[in-house]
């Protein structure tokens, strides 16, 4: 698959053009495209189609489109669309997107442009100019596509001033003014444009033109912006006023203008003349010959330090990240590539803030620095901080000095070397958040993505053993986890052996606990990176920062889980607005991440590291007593949960102990469905783990717990092992109230996905047990699913008459509409239809008592099916109807399918084919996008089935409890 956004939008597979469809459908193409290999989640595809007032179908009309994307390129072979927890990835080739090809061939221009090589440079900015064939997007109408063809606008105008820039350097100056003009009457306010043009025009013995193309510029800044003209185009005036020699000069390496020139903009930023002078401190460290990805976050850096360069008042740049994600790498690469733009020279400092060694002081930073800006004068220096640093501001204020103050521990080690006026610059990178560092621009890295990683790797270890080795070259970007300095400790050590394909690392590095001393080369050490951020909380003087490691190591007991606020602060012990300042303070230092508000999560690597740390540091009496604390959270957490579910079943026994931290207050079914969403993957570790606690009940009763949400959410198989998992536990324990519990549920699991003899069995064994537990009404239940279960309709209504005879017996009113509903239907495999109406009747005025949607909805399945047998057709589907309305509403995509089912049935009862053709093919449509493969094999048995009608009942609502 190739796409193109330079101009009309253009998808083509092949030979062949794919055509995409839909206006919407185009849109959400394009935003996946500009965000190719990074999952996006729903909400961010909202905002990006409609901005600020999205419409209440918003996520169904983007789910929608989905779909229909998927089919429109996987029709064309492959699955590159795929999803994930409610977010979705384009997977794209580096040479199948053309804005990624274009920005390609730019960047290794202005490489080559600043290795002195103009040539090449030129060769290939004008391949990437090529790939344009119009205004970008043309055709995408979305909130996202305005801002985007802004900057790519941007991008191809830099793009137009680098290639002049190599012309020039080539004495192409008679032909780069037709050129230049024309760019100048489209952006007549475009100082760099203009400065070029005036350029070419003095190298073509045309100094007349140059400076009537300056007033006509300086007019026009006047006329529309109110402003003069900028130092740069003023300089060049009186330098073409004068007739400087030196503006005649052509530099054909590209890399040392002459006085008064342009000097070469490695991104393409809009540049300004370099005034000549003697050559300061060059203090850089060398850039990384293989730097790879943060193209973005270079580009920003580049315009800042350019900002700061023409003198738009001193500039200050922050890069922050955690330990080893290349914050060094990018503040040189940027500082080596803007270099030229501040002549009196390049400071340099790591402050090691974090690590080895004690951090730099400003009384010793500030002498260097202010002997090496004035090696002759290094007595005048003053003794007192503050007196260097005042000094400091006037030395740079007529300057033009770029400073990189390197893994800066917090804002009180920078403030010091901040300039106050002038053209300096000062790029600070820090493992810190310094949101306190006033006037800062804040670029925080990430992780790399696939794209970045898989091309980083192929620079260090050859793209030729990735050739060899794709899926174990996938495995082990999968075990560097992004991070830069892992990716580098993995290429070195495979370019030391040239015989070993990636996947003869994968196993020493795949997870494990290996994973930590195997990421290590020489120097390179990113356990020991990861020390220094670690060890700087852990041994502070300060008690707030010690408190924060101790945060970091107990949380490293959920190393790879997401944990919201208040389940940290049970975790922690702590109350839980001291645990979201720990949170924080551990965000702010980039030892955790936050994916969403009140949300934190390590990364991969660092997840692994804290678990090490929690496990040396942390006696184990304290490491059990904090997951007892987490998982009687989380226990107590889901009974309030299924209490808000409203299941109308029988609640399982409380815990019965202190919570440690508030739970969530759930407002209603759907809140309590959200939250079990969202925490499902550390309820199900949370069962796991508890098996082998010192509280191994828990184990069953968060099992047992996840009823409602297996119920609703086609989760059954899944629910299943957690529910093995706990039936073995409590048998390990001798734990007979778990093990009826748990039997009970797995027969109500059973139930679910239609395997009728295994329920029948795991219900029957609960019953005995709850027998033998005098639990009367918990048996009345178990009767009541038993009565659903079997496929005998003489058993079937004799469960269901002695669970009822139970709840008449004991005036027990808590499961009477669960025990009429069993009752009725049991009736209704009898065919006993009007007996069943009545009953289901009842059990439905039952369920409106009690409010309980779900049951409702449940109630009315069954009494519109027992209708359709009586044949009352209006009144069948007036039940189906509200059934149905009531499930969309709960958000019950099981349910919906369901009841779409059983009302494509009943239409096809009554004759009614095209009626029930429209319900076949909406299951079909959910089955797939919800990857519901029972309920596509449903979709297509009932299309099948169409024409002739069915008469006999069909999979009427079963209420599994």
């Amino acid at each position: 698959m190739r796409y193109g956004v330079l101009g009309s939008f253009e998808v083509s597979s092949g030979d062949e053009r794919v055509v995409v469809g839909r206006p919407r459908r185009l849109a959400l193409l394009g935003y996946l495209l500009l965000n190719a290999n990074r999952f996006v989640s729903t909400e961010q595809v909202v905002d990006a189609l409609w901005g600020e007032r999205p419409p209440a179908s918003a996520r169904g009309q983007v789910h929608t489109a989905l779909s229909e994307l998927r089919k429109v390129l996987g029709a064309c072979g492959g699955d590159p669309l795929s999803s994930r927890s409610g977010a979705y990835r384009l997977a794209v080739g580096e040479s199948a997107f053309d804005v990624t090809v274009f920005r390609r061939f730019v960047g290794q221009a202005r490489g080559r442009f600043g290795a002195g090589d103009p040539q090449s440079a030129a060769r290939l900015v004008r391949e990437g100019l090529a790939l344009w064939r119009g205004e970008a997007l043309t055709g995408v109408e979305a909130a996202f596509a305005g801002p985007v063809r802004v900057r790519l606008e941007e991008e191809r105008f830099a793009a137009h001033e680098l290639l002049a820039d190599a012309d020039l350097a080539l004495g192409r100056h008679h032909q780069l003014v037709p050129e230049l003009t024309a760019l100048l009457d489209a952006f007549p306010t475009r100082e760099g444009v203009a400065e070029r043009l005036m350029l070419a025009l003095f190298r073509s013995d045309r100094p007349g033109d140059a400076l009537a193309v300056f007033a006509r510029v300086r007019a026009r800044l006047a006329q529309e912006l109110g402003i003069d003209p900028g130092e740069g185009l003023r300089t060049l005036q009186q330098q073409i006023l004068n007739a400087d020699p030196a503006l005649k000069r052509q530099d054909p390496t590209g890399t040392a203008p002459p006085t008064g020139r342009t000097a070469p903009d490695p991104r393409g930023a809009p540049a300004q003349p370099v005034a000549a002078s003697v050559g300061g401190p060059a203090q850089l460290p060398a850039a990384t010959a293989d730097f790879t990805g943060r193209q973005a976050e270079l580009h920003t850096l580049t315009e800042l330090l350019e900002a700061a360069a023409q003198g738009r008042a001193p500039r200050v740049a922050v890069v922050s990240g955690m330990g080893g994600v290349g914050k060094t790498a990018l503040a040189v690469q940027a500082a080596e590539g803007m270099s030229h733009r501040f002549p009196d020279g390049q400071l340099y400092v790591d402050l090691h803030g974090f690590g080895a060694g004690r951090p730099r002081t400003a009384q010793d930073v500030l002498a260097g620095f202010l002997a090496d800006l004035d090696p002759s004068n290094n007595s005048a220096i003053p003794e007192h901080p503050e007196d260097r640093a005042a000094l400091l501001r006037s030395v740079l204020a007529e300057r033009r000095v770029l400073l990189l103050l390197d893994n800066a521990h917090d804002a009180a080690q920078v403030l010091p070397f901040l300039p106050g006026t002038g053209h300096c610059a000062v790029i600070v990178t820090t493992r810190n958040t310094l949101t306190d560092l006033p006037g800062a621009l804040h670029l925080f890295l990430d992780s790399l993505d696939v794209e970045e990683q898989r091309a980083l790797l192929s620079r260090l270890c050859g793209p030729e053993r990735i050739r060899q080795d794709p899926d174990g070259a996938m495995r082990l970007l999968a075990a560097c986890a992004g991070l830069p300095l892992a990716l580098r400790i993995i290429g070195a050590r495979l370019a030391s052996r040239p015989a070993w394909l990636p996947s003869v690392l994968v196993e020493r590095l795949d997870s494990g606990p290996g994973r930590m001393r195997e990421l290590t080369a020489g120097q390179l050490a990113v356990e020991a990176t990861f020390d220094g951020s670690y060890t700087a909380m852990r041994d502070s003087e300060v008690e707030a920062e010690r408190e924060a490691a101790r945060a970091f190591r107990l949380l490293g007991l959920w190393p790879g889980q997401t944990l919201g606020v208040e389940a940290a602060a049970a975790l922690l012990d702590r109350p839980a607005h001291r645990a979201a300042e720990l949170l924080e303070a551990l965000v702010d230092v980039h030892l955790l991440q936050t994916p969403a508000p009140m949300r934190y999560r390590f990364h991969d690597l660092l997840g692994e590291y804290a678990a090490e740390q929690v496990r040396r540091e942390e006696p184990a009496g304290v490491r059990a007593a904090a997951l007892l604390r987490s998982i009687s959270w989380y226990t107590l957490a889901l009974e309030d949960a299924f209490t808000a579910m409203n299941t109308g079943g029988q609640r399982p026994p409380a815990l019965g102990v202190p919570c440690p931290a508030p739970v969530p207050r759930f407002r209603d079914n759907r809140d309590a469905l959200h939250w079990c969403r969202q925490e499902l993957p550390v309820l199900t570790e949370a069962i796991a783990r508890a098996a082998h606690g010192p509280r191994p009940d828990l184990a069953w009763r968060l099992a047992v717990g996840l009823m409602g949400y297996a119920q609703t959410h086609s989760w059954a198989f899944d629910w299943e092992a957690c529910l093995r998992t706990a039936l073995r536990t409590a048998r390990e324990h001798a734990d007979p109230l778990g093990q009826a519990w748990t039997l009970r549920r797995l027969g109500a699991a059973h139930l679910l996905t239609a395997r009728y003899e295994e329920s029948v069995a795991a219900l029957e064994a609960a019953l005995v047990l709850f027998e033998e537990l005098g639990d009367g009404a918990s048996g009345a239940s178990v009767l009541g699913s038993l009565s659903l279960a079997t496929t005998d309709r003489d058993r079937s209504l004799a469960y269901a008459r002695k669970a009822w005879e139970y709840y008449e017996r004991t005036g027990d009113h808590r499961g009477r509409a669960s025990a009429l509903n069993s009752l009725a239907y049991a009736l209704l495999l009898a065919e006993d239809y009007q007996g069943a109406e009545q009953r289901f009747q009842q059990a439905l005025a039952l369920a409106r008592t009690e409010s309980n949607l779900a049951n409702t909805a449940c109630m009315l399945a069954n009494l519109g099916d027992a209708l359709r047998g009586l044949g009352r057709q209006e009144e069948a589907f007036a039940a189906l109807g509200e059934a149905l309305e009531i499930c969309e509403q709960l958000g019950d995509v099981v349910g919906t399918a369901d009841l779409l089912d059983l009302t494509g049935r009943t239409h096809a009862h009554f004759g009614q084919w095209q009626q029930a053709r429209t319900c076949f093919e909406r299951i079909l449509d959910l089955g797939r996008k919800y990857r519901l493969p029972d309920h596509v094999g449903k979709g297509r048995r009932g299309l099948d089935a169409l024409p002739p009608a069915r008469t006999d009942h069909w999979g009427s609502r079963k209420s599994a409890g």
